[in-house]
C-alpha cells in the first residue's frame, strides 16, 4: 500500500517538482494539491492523505496555521514543512504546530521524503 500526499505550495513550479519527487519514490502516490492554507483543510478532510507536504508560506491561512488544523481534525496525518527560509527559525514553530519536521525546499527529493516518513512513522 502506497503512502497517499497531500501537496500544499501556492508556487505551481514547485507543485509540479514535488509531484515528480513523490511519483518517482517507490512506496509513495500524490493524492492530490492545494495552493491555500484553506484549501489544504478541505483537501486533507476528503482526501484523507497519509502525509501532507506543506509550505510554510501560503496565502490565506499559513502553513503553520493550516498544519495545527489538520493536525487537530487528523491526529494520524503526518505533516513535513517545507519552506525556503532558513531551518533555525522554522524548527521550533514546525514543532509547536505539530509538524513531523522541516524539510528546507533545497534539500527535498526522494531520500529525504522517504528519511522523513520514516522518522515520523
Amino acid at each position: 500500500m502506497s503512502v497517499r500526499v497531500l501537496i500544499v505550495d501556492d508556487v505551481e513550479l514547485f507543485r509540479r517538482a514535488a509531484r515528480a519527487v513523490v511519483q518517482a519514490t517507490a512506496g509513495f502516490e500524490v493524492a492530490g494539491e492545494a495552493v491555500s492554507g484553506e484549501e489544504s483543510l478541505d483537501a486533507a478532510r476528503t482526501l484523507e492523505p497519509d502525509l501532507v507536504l506543506m509550505d510554510v508560506n501560503l496565502p490565506g491561512i499559513s502553513g503553520l496555521e493550516a498544519t495545527r488544523r489538520i493536525r487537530t481534525a487528523h491526529p494520524g496525518t503526518v505533516v513535513l514543512l517545507l519552506s525556503s527560509r532558513d531551518a533555525l527559525d522554522i524548527e521550533q514553530d514546525a514543532a509547536d504546530c505539530g509538524a513531523a519536521a522541516y524539510v528546507p525546499k533545497s534539500m527535498f527529493g526522494s531520500r529525504r521524503l522517504i528519511e522523513a516518513w520514516a522518522a515520523a512513522t
